[in-house]
């Protein structure tokens, strides 16, 4: 008897902590058979996946490469690590004795597909964070489906032009042929367009990056159709000021560029304009990792002042745009070019 009460107790004790212990096994043993069944499914998508990724082996190689230097960009990469040259106002005497002059014409490239992603642009700030997760899972499928299918293509390297992007140029391109409504607006239209009642020479040039030299050739498409031997000159030093992966070229070293997915969608001519009225000539490749903004500004000012033109008209980026204002107008400024990112399809004129 004594024995049976002493199993009985242990049983009475012992029985709700079984029962715990079982309850407390459920969500493993759920979580087990969930993750089961989720890899039972996927495992036909991994291997179709990894067939892809085999059978297109170039370009899977090439986006292995962009990955890396993108991780290695974002690490090592000091763009914005440059000390302000000394304020400009300084020499403001020695400019009125002797100088050289330039007009200069910055346009902002249109919204890019990262700027779709990662920038509320127009949209209302809690429209865009309603949107983020939605419009980055869209952003990741595109950059599966171009790996996927081979394409030498990215959502994020070297981001190309969006679908509204096209759209903004597009209004660009129609401001340029409309006629000006201010004798200031028509000397600048005059210039922009090469027009024969143009004061001045000009030339064309871009950025390496696609969204750039998308916004001329797309933006400037009438000028280009009139001046059938003009080409856009793409030089380096207008690469964007940023560690993130859109800044890095995936253009090889004086090769044509190849237009994205969305621009052979919208705008099929543009392939023809960018194989056969664009000078690669200067383009050397990606940015080195030891250079910064400052030295490509810089280089950009010598290259400018190089040319036998009296304009430069530069297709670019927002914020090599603003460094530059930040750097070489006087620092007592308050111009809203050295304080606020130009619009999309923007445009700023100087000398």
């Amino acid at each position: 008897n004594k024995h049976f009460h002493y199993e009985t107790i242990c049983l009475i004790f012992l029985m709700p902590i079984a029962i715990a212990g079982a309850i407390m096994a459920i969500p493993a043993l759920v979580s087990f058979y969930v993750a089961w069944v989720i890899a039972m499914l996927l495992r036909p998508f991994i291997v179709v996946g990894l067939g892809c990724c085999l059978w297109n082996a170039p370009s899977t190689l090439l986006k292995l490469k962009l990955w890396a230097q993108g991780v290695l960009y974002m690490v090592l990469c000091k763009d914005k690590g440059y000390k302000k040259p000394a304020d400009p106002a300084q020499f403001a005497e020695a400019f009125k004795k002797k100088s050289e002059k330039k007009t200069i014409i910055f346009v902002r490239h249109g919204e890019s597909c990262w700027n779709d992603t990662f920038n509320a642009g127009e949209r209302k700030k809690a429209e865009f964070i309603k949107g983020f997760i939605p419009g980055l899972i869209k952003s990741f499928s595109y950059e599966m489906y171009l790996l996927l299918s081979g394409q030498v293509d990215s959502w994020f390297y070297d981001s190309p032009l969006s679908h509204y992007g096209i759209e903004q140029i597009d209004k660009l391109a129609n401001f340029l042929s409309k006629p000006g409504t201010s004798a200031e607006e028509t000397h600048y239209l005059n210039l922009l367009n090469n027009t024969k009642d143009s004061p001045m020479s000009s030339v064309l040039v871009s950025s390496n990056l696609r969204r750039a030299l998308s916004t001329v050739c797309i933006g400037f498409r009438s000028r280009l159709a009139e001046n059938p031997e003009e080409r856009v000159v793409v030089h380096p030093s207008l690469q964007e000021i940023s560690r993130n992966p859109d800044t890095l070229s995936i253009t090889p070293p004086h090769t044509p560029v190849t237009a994205s997915w969305i621009e052979k969608e919208l705008y099929p001519h543009i392939q023809p304009i960018l194989s056969s009225r664009v000078d690669m000539s200067y383009h050397t490749g990606n940015k080195p990792l030891n250079t910064n903004g400052l030295k490509r500004m810089n280089a950009f000012c010598d290259f400018a002042f190089s040319l036998q033109e009296s304009a430069v008209i530069c297709g670019g980026h927002s914020l090599w745009f603003r460094s530059f204002f930040q750097c070489f107008l006087p620092r007592s400024t308050t111009h809203t070019a050295a304080k606020k990112k130009m619009v999309n399809g923007g445009g700023v004129a100087f000398e």
